[in-house]
């Protein structure tokens, strides 16, 4: 037994669990330092917390110590030599010393003043001369954290058991060899999964709003998370905060303002109905025949969302809605928060856990019921995360409906198909009290670009790869109407159909560039034909939670990007989007801001809208630099 525990796989997972506890011991300090701001922890919140903390502090080990596995596995003689046991016992206490112990307990400091989580930004912003002199001053300030600190470090030391000698269970030849090789290679899969907080086909990499998984309060995200995870997964973004400020700040609010008043009376007033978002993966504008015509003219299929295209015939029809990025992750918080995406996603951003009010959060705070439904896994893709910073109460996803149905609906790929998915979202719904809100993400039209074996004969094959896949959800979209359409709660309910953005695969040659790559399917539709007509003026993603907000009779001030669009006539009508410029597509023209960090001089096309662009890039920069999201400020 001795020797079993002397061997190279069981030092190394020793000295893992050990840099395990020390993470837990710097959390709680970080708690203990922190709690006013963190609040008051439940029991109901300790077990989702931990399962959280171990998420990711698995990535922080991994980050921290990949190398130092690699060098404690590597299947040579020479692993057995004094100088390289040294040579891991220097790094393991040097390279945790310092991306461990030091930097959550920067943390620790730093958060109780800036409430946020120490990250590439303030490695940049420790390129200051007086830099140094600050660091001295807080340790002074808090010695007893530096003490703690040092205590760590030397526990680190003490227990890596470095008098212990290895004692290889094999010894020598090919056995040797071999068998080290399949745990080295055993060893880097598990790194590379820890890394990315897990290995399926649906898993991204974690990011730090990946917290608010575990919790809905922004603030107790932060208790969850921890170093070197923070700096290194955002070091690709440092600097990201830098912008050009092109007016005193006390100007700024007359160019552009992102807090809005609620409308003193609303154009239509459907107050206290239900609300159902449906965020259409890869639905250009293309796809329709209703909204391109002259795309299909020549063709013999004239489009493929014949039931989408009859639902704008009784709703009201955005005929120019253009998406606000070109990634699903960016849409959500376009959507749902009417916040963009500029340089860097949202909601991979680490200030994007600040304060905010988005349209569930808001709606919630009216009496609704929230729920976000997608057919992949659980905390896949990072929507799940942004929904639940979004004010989301529950999360439905893949698990819940093969819970309920079984496993025969999955893809193979992304999830359970949109069909079957959209109609267990509809038994959801019948069972939820109203008013409710709720969120689907479809999956379907997605490359690979499959469909199910029994509609492939039936399906159009269409003129890319997938228009398949479209029609497919078309019909999806049908019988759901089909099944649903005469339930009470269906018939109360505002219906809003939005793109995430165009698809990768292009039919009209207009779709390959700007903006025709934007161009998105987007309308609202009430069974009872209260929402009617047609919008043909720019409208963009970030416009509706805005106009939810005034259907749905709202009278508080609240924080968005976009206008309302039936009650807010003054706003600036445009699309925004960042392609290595910002750009802002109006009825008349295209405006565009070099990304540069000094000003630039100003287009002469519309020095007006020019202005009110150049405000509302700053006031993005702005309110990510302060964390906060809300129309208090």
């Amino acid at each position: 037994m001795k020797r079993l525990l002397h061997t190279p796989v069981a030092l190394l997972l020793w000295r893992i669990v050990l840099l395990y506890a020390v993470l837990m011991l710097c959390r709680a300090v970080f708690w203990l330092y922190n709690a006013e701001l963190l609040g008051t922890l439940s029991w109901s919140e300790a077990g989702p917390l931990l399962a959280g903390a171990l998420k990711f502090d698995t990535a922080s080990i991994v980050y921290a110590d990949g190398l130092f596995v690699l060098l404690s596995l590597v299947p040579l003689h020479v692993r057995e030599r004094r100088w390289w046991r040294n040579l891991c016992f220097g790094y393991y206490v040097a390279v945790n010393a310092v991306l461990v112990v030091a930097a959550n307990i920067a943390d620790t400091i730093y958060f109780h003043y800036a409430q946020k989580r120490f990250t590439a930004d303030e490695i940049f912003f420790a390129e200051n001369d007086n830099s140094l002199q600050l660091a001295a001053k807080f340790l002074a300030e808090n010695w007893l954290l530096a003490l703690f600190g040092a205590a760590m470090i030397a526990l680190l030391a003490w227990g890596y058991r470095r008098r212990v000698r290895e004692e290889s269970l094999l010894r020598r030849g090919w056995a040797y060899y071999a068998g080290g090789t399949l745990l080295l290679a055993l060893a880097a899969g598990l790194c590379i999964a820890g890394a990315r907080g897990g290995m399926t086909r649906m898993t991204r990499p974690i990011t730090l709003s990946n917290a608010m998984l575990y919790t809905s309060d922004g603030m107790k995200a932060n208790l969850i998370l921890s170093n070197p995870f923070c700096i290194l997964r955002t070091a690709g973004n440092g600097g990201g905060v830098k912008y050009v400020k092109h007016f005193p700040e006390e100007e700024l609010p007359r160019h552009f303002s992102p807090v809005h008043a609620p409308a003193d009376s609303a154009a239509v007033d459907l107050s206290g109905r239900n609300v159902v978002v449906f965020i259409m993966e890869s639905m250009s504008a293309e796809h329709s025949a209703r909204l391109c015509p002259e795309v299909y003219a020549d063709c013999e299929v004239k489009g493929f969302t014949p039931f989408l295209d009859s639902l704008m015939g009784r709703g009201l029809t955005f005929t120019q809605m253009y998406a606000n990025g070109t990634r699903s992750i960016q849409a959500m918080p376009s959507v749902l928060g009417s916040i963009p995406s500029f340089r860097t996603p949202f909601v991979l951003m680490p200030q994007s856990l600040g304060p905010s009010r988005q349209l569930p959060a808001i709606l919630a705070s009216m009496g609704y019921a929230t729920s976000f439904f997608c057919g992949s896994e659980s905390g896949s893709m990072g929507f799940g995360a942004y929904a639940r910073s979004a004010g989301i109460e529950r999360l439905v996803s893949r698990e819940d409906y093969e819970a309920r149905h079984g496993r025969d609906d999955f893809d193979g790929y992304w999830g359970i198909w949109d069909e079957p998915f959209l109609q267990f979202m509809g038994e959801e719904l019948a069972a939820t009290p109203e008013p409710f809100f709720a969120s689907l993400f479809t999956l379907s039209a997605h490359h690979p670009f499959v469909v199910p074996d029994k509609y492939a004969a039936t399906l159009p094959e269409g003129y890319t790869r997938i228009h398949p896949g479209v029609a497919y959800d078309d019909q999806a979209f049908r019988r759901f109407f089909e099944r649903f359409g005469a339930e009470e709660w269906f018939r109360r309910t505002i219906f809003v159909f939005v793109a995430d953005h165009v698809s990768s695969e292009k039919f009209a040659p207009q779709t390959r560039t700007y903006p025709g790559n934007m161009h998105i399917l987007g309308f609202m539709y009430t069974p009872d034909g209260a929402l009617q007509g047609t919008v043909g003026e720019i409208t963009q993603q970030l416009d509706i939670m805005p106009t939810l907000l005034g259907l749905l009779g709202n009278r508080e001030s609240y924080f968005a990007f976009g206008r309302d669009i039936l009650n807010e006539p003054a706003r600036p009508r445009w699309s925004v989007s960042y392609d290595g410029a910002f750009r802002a597509l109006t009825d008349s023209t295209t405006l565009q801001l070099d990304d540069a960090t000094q000003p630039v001089a100003a287009q002469a096309a519309d020095s007006t809208a020019l202005r009110s662009f150049e405000a509302l890039v700053q006031q993005y920069y702005t309110r990510i630099e302060r964390k906060n999201f809300t129309a208090d400020d």
